[in-house]
């Protein structure tokens, strides 16, 4: 079983978040070798995409647990790669299950855990970790159908490595494998403590305004489902905190506040400048 988190009694805890570590890349690697936590009880969100091979992600959990009093993970797309490079064999939700199990061995929580309460500055609140997937409903503008904004995608393109890597076994396409996930989450949230406000963590945009920035609007029907679209005040989400876009910023949907906390790929992050601001602070609410 995963590391059971105990209570914070810190006054200066913080509840920190990243994602897309994206591991491969050594300029990443330095990055993180330099990751440490603000106070002894600090807790990190890791929001999927630490890499595609299962040693490498497990390692790199592994070693930050080592820092963190509790670090709580949830894949991304690359985790749920089956990679030539990758020596394990195992596809789709096989393939995620293993790695649950590689976490509960490392002490790191995932969404089929427990969901903790955060009980640190800004708390309590619960933490719910969350595995969603996405379904081709974040169509690009005149596509009215599946069919019609992936034959966009392949001619304009922007096809999501997604569509050659990423396989759903045993469901029959991911779109389906994503629809069980939201069924199964659901459950899950909806049986949480009804007094506690949430903040939820995903790979995945839960709504589709965050993908209205990307620069090819194609690639948004690989970055969630609508099926989400009010899940932020359904369940009472103080943050939501996401990645996969490589668009790290705070915004706010319905008085809601959305955390984008992507590092991303090298040539990204450095034009950018903004190393110094990761991780992302989400609890105590930042000034």
């Amino acid at each position: 079983m995963a590391h059971l988190v105990s209570a914070v009694t810190s006054e200066t805890a913080k509840l920190l978040a990243v994602s897309d570590l994206h591991m491969g890349y050594a300029d990443n690697r330095k990055i993180v070798d330099h990751l440490q936590p603000t106070t002894d009880q600090d807790w990190l969100l890791v929001a999927g995409d630490v890499g595609e091979v299962a040693e490498q992600i497990a390692g790199t959990l592994e070693v930050l647990r080592s820092r963190f009093a509790a670090v709580i993970w949830v894949p991304g797309n690359h985790e749920l790669w089956s990679h030539k490079a990758d020596p394990l064999t195992l596809r789709g939700d096989y393939r995620y299950q293993h790695l649950v199990r590689l976490c509960r061995e490392i002490g790191v929580l995932t969404p089929e855990d427990p969901y903790p309460v955060w009980t640190g500055p800004g708390g309590p609140v619960t933490v719910a970790p969350l595995f969603l997937l996405y379904d081709y409903t974040f169509r690009p503008p005149g596509a009215q159908t599946q069919e019609a904004a992936l034959e966009a995608a392949y001619q304009s393109g922007i096809v999501c490595t997604d569509e050659h890597l990423l396989h759903p076994d045993p469901y029959p396409s991911r779109e389906a494998w994503c629809r069980a996930r939201v069924e199964y989450t659901m459950r899950r949230l909806e049986a949480r403590d009804p007094e506690l406000p949430t903040v939820l963590v995903n790979h995945f945009p839960l709504t589709r305004l965050p993908t209205l920035v990307l620069r090819y609007p194609e690639f948004a029907q690989w970055c969630g489902t609508e099926l989400t679209a009010d899940w932020h005040q359904r369940y009472a989400a103080t943050a939501v905190v996401y990645g996969h876009l490589h668009i790290p910023r705070t915004t706010f949907e319905d008085g809601t506040r959305f955390e984008e906390v992507s590092l991303g790929y090298p040539r990204e992050w450095q034009g950018r400048g903004q190393v110094k601001q990761w991780p992302r602070q989400i609890l105590p609410v930042p000034a």
